[in-house]
């Protein structure tokens, strides 16, 4: 197999950092790996495959000879080199919102539109976190027997809004526990032992920018503006691991048993699913496996057609650098 040069945008975030263990534990075939990020990250090191690669600063000369760039730096650094690295001839990888809804930007999971990758001029754009695991758990049953519907309720945490975050979370829980003053930098309102319905900016129509993307993306993913989708977003006092909880109504009648089948036999899908025993998916389980994990899966009570599931994914991996890295194989 050839070899790739490949460049990580972002390289000291909790994303980008992530990108660099995947890129070994995957074995993707890399000629040279390199680490770019803000001026401030100069001098930093990180690990691959036991060498000490020094983190570069990113500049618009920084994408020669790069076959692959996986970027996860922000909307403004993206939307600044993104366009400089395609010109160059470099595939970009795109991890920001900047370009996920743009007409002649694909935007793809593996496990769902994979053939969309086909599409890309140069940029394509990895979808949101929260967007990603939902539609990896619905596109068989979109398959099967089609969606009219969809009300989904995140909890996601932390690790979502960063390393501050991360930390705030951390020092919140100690400052409580022991009795000290709260500090908070962060998020408007204390995160520790509390729960914000509130996830990014506020938009005009009273939802927020997150639960738009979710709306937005997903209808771009499954090709189908028909679909009615609304959806909250809430932040929960959790390190890592999104959550879900899905309501859909589908086109045509299936049982619950034929949808754990289907499920057992889908790629990137892991059934958890025996309430007899407390089996359902967790958000600690994701920092064990990287599927998609699926439970609580039962039919509704006032609709037919109605069904209602919990999914549990990891957030940094599958929901950001593992996709990226997905995609970045198929281009391969």
């Amino acid at each position: 197999m050839s070899e790739f040069n490949v460049a990580i945008i972002g390289a000291t975030g909790a994303v980008g950092r992530e990108m660099v263990k995947i890129l070994e534990e995957r074995e993707f075939p890399i000629k040279d790996l390199v680490l770019l990020a803000s001026k401030r990250s100069l001098g930093e090191t990180i690990s691959f495959k036991k060498k000490a690669l020094k983190v570069q600063e990113l500049n618009t000369n920084s994408f020669k000879d790069i076959d692959i760039a996986l970027f996860s730096a922000g909307s403004a650094v993206s939307m600044k080199f993104a366009p400089i690295a395609a010109k160059n001839g470099t595939i970009v990888i795109d991890n920001s919102s900047a370009f996920r809804m743009d007409s002649h930007v694909p935007l793809v999971v593996p496990e769902v539109n994979a053939d969309d990758v086909k599409k890309h001029k140069g940029i394509i754009a990895n979808p949101n976190c929260s967007t990603i695991q939902m539609v990896v758990a619905l596109k068989p049953v979109l398959d099967e027997v089609g969606i009219n519907r969809i009300i989904v309720s995140t909890y996601q945490a932390v690790s979502g809004t960063g390393k501050a975050a991360i930390d705030e979370l951390e020092e919140q829980s100690s400052q409580i526990l022991n009795n000290k003053k709260l500090t908070r930098k962060v998020y408007p309102h204390q995160i520790a032992f509390n729960i914000l319905p509130h996830i990014d900016k506020f938009e005009i129509n009273g939802y927020t920018k997150e639960e738009m993307k979710l709306i937005h993306e997903t209808k771009k993913i499954f090709g189908n503006n028909k679909i009615k989708i609304t959806a909250t977003a809430v932040r929960v006092p959790v390190f890592y691991g999104h959550s879900e909880s899905i309501y859909l109504e589908t086109q045509k009648h299936i049982s619950i048993k034929k949808l754990k089948n289907i499920y057992l036999k889908t790629n990137g899908i892991k059934l958890v699913d025996d309430i007899a025993n407390y089996k359902y998916p967790l958000a600690t389980m994701s920092e064990i496996y990287d599927d998609v994990m699926i439970g609580r899966l039962r039919k509704d009570l006032s609709e037919s057609n109605g069904i209602n599931m919990w999914i549990v994914a990891n957030n940094l991996r599958k929901g950001a650098a593992l996709n990226a890295v997905q995609i970045a194989e198929l281009l391969i």
